[in-house]
């Protein structure tokens, strides 16, 4: 996916603020932690901010922030640094910090990967700035951000696949959501099926009658941003 050179030199309100309230502001918040992101698969549903998504807008789902603020998103392995506005609630997985449009990943250069890490900042005044900061943070910046990053479990495919029982059917989860509808939007365009589990709405792809089929399913939905998709066993 490629971005046009022009986009970077529009103004951020102009791209990304939806509707037509002034942004809100964010102040004090400085976190570090993994972006991951949502694209085609929720296009058309209703985000928090009553407004439809647009994988193409430079947007993220996050936990607290304020909606309609913006943040400065880093990527720290280049030091990338784009704007970007809070329009929805999410994500519901907690070693994630932040969700990105496809817009913003490919804008911040980590549209490739399945899980990106990132410092969130809080902007005071978006309005004057460009989409992507002409400062990149330094390598000795970016170290020590780094220092400060979660420690994550990370489950490889294989160990995954030795831990699944020959009997049994197997679904592949794709994602979790805090909201029913974010969740059967994607269960419509994946053809999958949502599971109410407390305050978390799953999306499960169809039954695998083996470990392969049930596998490649679940890679497909972490190549699309769901870096957390994983397999469970159905008795």
């Amino acid at each position: 996916m490629s971005v046009s050179i022009g986009l970077l030199a529009l103004p951020l309100a102009a791209v990304c603020h939806a509707g037509g309230d002034a942004p809100r502001l964010a102040t004090g918040y400085d976190e570090v932690g993994y972006a991951t992101w949502y694209g085609e698969e929720l296009a058309g549903a209703r985000t928090a901010s009553g407004v439809p998504f647009r994988p193409s807008a430079i947007t993220a789902a996050h936990r607290t922030l304020p909606l309609g603020s913006y943040v400065e998103v880093t990527a720290l392995d280049t030091g990338r640094t784009i704007l970007v506005l809070v329009n929805d609630r999410g994500p519901s997985q907690r070693d994630r910090l932040i969700d990105l449009s496809r817009g913003a990943a490919t804008l911040l250069g980590t549209g490739g990967n399945s899980r990106a890490a990132v410092r969130v900042r809080a902007v005071a005044t978006p309005a004057d700035r460009s989409i992507l900061s002409r400062d990149t943070a330094s390598p000795e910046v970016l170290t020590s951000l780094r220092r400060r990053l979660p420690a994550t479990i990370a489950i490889k495919a294989h160990a995954q696949r030795a831990a699944l029982q020959p009997d049994g059917r197997y679904v592949a989860q794709a994602a979790a959501f805090p909201d029913n509808s974010s969740a059967r939007a994607l269960a419509s365009r994946r053809r999958g099926s949502v599971d109410a589990h407390g305050r978390s709405y799953r999306v499960h792809l169809s039954p695998f009658d083996d470990t392969d089929a049930a596998q490649r399913a679940r890679d497909a939905a972490a190549r699309r941003g769901y870096g957390d998709a994983s397999i469970v066993v159905q008795p």
